[in-house]
């Protein structure tokens, strides 16, 4: 239909088709929105407290940012105390340890508390593995077999856990995109430096910043087993025909040290290694580490890590409680039960309101208790116990081994561009499965058991669905209100195929083809322009401003405007990334960069962007 005869009567339908996009983006926050996560109450944590065991010679206290040396001096004379800062990385986050008497302690921190420049201070306390959880562990003969086919690992067969959360399938849609997961633990085995060996099964993972906070050095080496087993779960080689794969095969891992090689460490140094990890790029933090007793220090650590986009991922213990343990209980903090090979919840794994999801922890225990089932386990490439100079395979089992398999498909959903951590943990849910022939229930599954590729589909295409169709109704609303006027172009197939675009590309692809869906040019084409940004930035860089703005469409429009022919699909491209946008400023899935975060204002940027954009649509098609 030629539409540049005359003007035509389409107010109406503009009006009709405006409001439809009203309501669909009143629809996308109600779908799209978040349940706090409340954690235990006050009353509850109270209670713990009361019967957690602390240093009685230690104490944390955590000033102020911008307090001043004269008033830490200040602080000093008050208490008769001195402060130190923890590590050399405590300098921006003022947190300090102090030795005390014991028997002054309480009247110590009492003055503390009322001093307005202190803002928490607290028994410094250890947090650890779990007692038993290195007893459960067995040694595996490496195969001398490979596997046909992907991954090529020789001992693949036996990771029966990687199968339970589908990565056969989660494979071939995403391999993380260079995400960096922070792991703070024991250490990682992730370099040859004097007494310590890189494993042959982490060569050609990239490490990122590595910190040691036990004995305050650079270099996070592994001198236990525990942090290497852990990280082999989240980053092992993939398909490098040597030993066993992992979830994500193309993240980067920070090593963190904040256990000691008696698997234990300092809640202080637990909760610096937390800030440094989200003031370093990392997107994903795994701690398969806990106690039974809350941490002022540690509570706010992981808020701030939570505020800065950062998904965090816990342990929920293995005491087989009815009471999930700390850090897994507090709020931001994603809490993972263990379930073994038959989808069953392990009979060590703590459980409660708390859950958030399962994943495959393992059972190395026969029908007599014994450790007779190696086959059980969660197996990966780690040192020998104790001996950072011997690599092995081994089968460990606890719910330290199922908080890594969620931290690694964290890491794939962040790949794909939801980095907000609570819409992270949404997909996750939302993707989750019930087990299958076992009794469900919430107190000791969460949402489910972890379904890999279902929640890589839907971080990819749930947002996509809902993208195209705002596009659709805002290009019919631009459409109808202009034909009042008189188009000045005529429209076509063009018009919406700049729309598709623009506004959610063809995120149907990885449901057609899942074998493609992780090359790079599919992936850009499975997500609308402005998201384009992960593939050139990454996803610690997704999100920012310029990309998410009126400019690609202004800067296409200004080059194409006096081509008639370029004007309806320039017109549709600009309709589609107001779409893109529109639904970002609804649905909060990272935060804009060079945004503050304060006051919605990544938000409003991308509004105010998108209404331009439908300006500039208006524009394209004005005779």
């Amino acid at each position: 239909m030629d539409e540049e005869t005359q003007p035509k009567r389409g107010g109406g339908l503009g009006k009709i088709l405006w409001l439809l996009v009203l309501i669909a983006l009143v629809l996308l926050w109600w779908h799209f929105r978040g349940k706090p996560d409340q954690g235990n109450s006050a009353a509850e944590q109270a209670a713990d407290r009361v019967t957690a065991v602390t240093d009685p010679d230690d104490i944390l206290v955590d000033l102020k940012d911008d307090v001043s040396p004269a008033e830490l001096a200040a602080i000093e004379r008050e208490a008769g105390i001195q402060l130190a800062l923890i590590d050399d990385t405590a300098e921006d986050t003022q947190l300090y340890r102090a030795h005390v008497e014991p028997g002054r302690r309480d009247a110590i921190l009492a003055i503390l508390e009322r001093n307005p420049e202190v803002e928490i201070a607290e028994p410094d306390s250890l947090m650890a593995l779990s007692p038993n959880e290195m007893d459960w562990r067995a040694t595996v003969t490496e195969a001398e077999t490979t596997e046909p086919g992907f991954p090529n690992d020789p001992m693949y067969a036996k990771q029966w856990h990687l199968r339970q959360i589908g990565m056969p399938k989660a494979w071939k849609l995403a391999d993380g995109n260079g995400v960096i997961v922070a792991v703070l633990d024991t250490g990682v085995a992730y370099e040859d430096y004097k007494k310590f060996i890189q494993l042959p099964d982490l060569k050609g993972v990239e490490f990122v910043k590595p910190f040691d906070f036990v004995t305050n050095t650079k270099h996070a080496n592994d001198d236990h087993g525990h942090g290497s087993h852990v990280t082999g779960t989240i980053a092992q080689m993939t398909n490098n025909g040597i030993g066993v794969a992992g979830v994500a095969r193309n993240v980067k891992i920070m090593p963190l040290k904040v256990l000691s090689a008696q698997g234990s460490g300092s809640v202080g140094g637990i909760a610096d290694a937390i800030r440094y990890a989200a003031d370093n790029g990392a997107k994903v933090i795994n701690m398969s580490l806990g106690g039974a007793f809350p941490s002022k220090v540690l509570a706010k650590a992981v808020e701030y890590a939570h505020k800065k986009g950062v998904t965090v991922v816990c342990a929920a213990g293995n005491e087989s409680r009815s009471k999930v343990g700390y850090p897994a209980a507090y709020p931001g903090a994603i809490a993972v039960s263990a379930t073994q090979d038959d989808e069953a919840i392990t009979f060590y794994s703590n459980y409660g309101k708390e859950i958030d999801i399962a994943a495959p922890g393992g059972n190395t225990r026969d029908s007599g208790g014994g450790r007779g089932n190696p086959d059980g386990g969660v197996l990966q490439n780690t040192i020998k116990l104790g001996d950072p100079t011997v690599s092995e395979y081994a089968s460990y089992m606890g719910t330290s081994m199922a908080s890594p398999h969620v931290a690694g498909v964290a890491a794939l959903i962040v790949g794909e561009g939801i980095t907000d951590p609570d819409a992270v943990e949404k997909v996750l849910k939302d993707s989750a499965r019930k087990p299958t022939n076992q009794p469900y229930s919430t107190d000791k599954y969460g949402a489910g058991i972890m379904d890999a590729p279902a929640a890589i589909l839907r971080a990819r295409s749930s947002s996509g669905g809902w993208q195209l169709g705002l596009g659709l109704l805002m290009a019919g609303a631009v459409a109808a209100s202009a034909r009042r006027k008189g188009l000045g172009v005529k429209l076509g197939p063009s018009y919406l195929a700049g729309v598709v675009f623009g506004a959610s590309g063809l995120f149907f692809l990885p449901y057609l083809a899942p074998g493609l869906s992780s090359a790079p040019v599919v992936h850009a084409l499975t997500h609308g322009m402005p998201s384009w940004d992960l593939g050139l930035l990454g996803a610690t860089g997704h999100g920012n401003a310029l990309f998410f703005s009126a400019l690609i469409p202004l800067g296409l429009l200004a080059v194409g405007y006096g081509v008639p022919r370029a004007r309806g699909p320039l017109a549709g491209f600009a309709v589609g990334v107001a779409a893109h946008l529109a639904f970002f400023a609804v649905v909060p899935m990272f935060a804009v960069s060079y945004m503050p975060s304060v006051f919605g204002l990544g938000s409003i940027w991308l509004a105010v962007n998108a209404v331009v954009c439908l300006g500039l649509a208006r524009l394209a098609l004005r005779r």
